[in-house]
């Protein structure tokens, strides 16, 4: 005799409502996107080595070829954003970003890339 799997209301209804989550959040509004140079860029920031600290960190804006002065906007917001985030200040020491001379720039497969620090307030 085999006995059906059930789990409790609870767990059914977490499980329910973290898929809706999922469905709905990955919708997204296209007029609420912040745009640079008329153009969405897709950012991401991150610690260059988290176990050592915060402060560095990178930031690939994708697509940058859309428009180079909008990928280069987008990516200075994803620094700051990131910046403000872990260490409470919008201040940074940009090693590559949105002020380098366009010589000095890293593009990759579409891809340009920002490094910085981020500064104590």
């Amino acid at each position: 005799m085999h006995r059906a799997i059930t789990y409790p209301k609870l767990a059914r209804g977490a499980a329910v409502a973290a898929l809706c989550l999922l469905v709905v959040g990955g919708c997204t509004d296209k007029d609420k996107q912040i745009r640079f140079d008329g153009q969405h860029f897709r950012t991401k920031a991150k610690a260059v080595d988290r176990k050592v600290s915060v402060a560095e960190f990178t930031v690939e804006i994708k697509n940058a070829s859309r428009s180079l002065k909008g990928a280069r906007a987008a990516g200075g917001y994803a620094g700051t954003r990131y910046c403000v985030t872990q260490y409470g200040s919008s201040r940074i020491d940009w090693a590559i970003g949105p002020e380098t001379a366009p010589e000095m720039l890293v593009l990759d497969r579409d891809t340009l890339t920002f490094r910085g620090t981020c500064l104590k307030p």
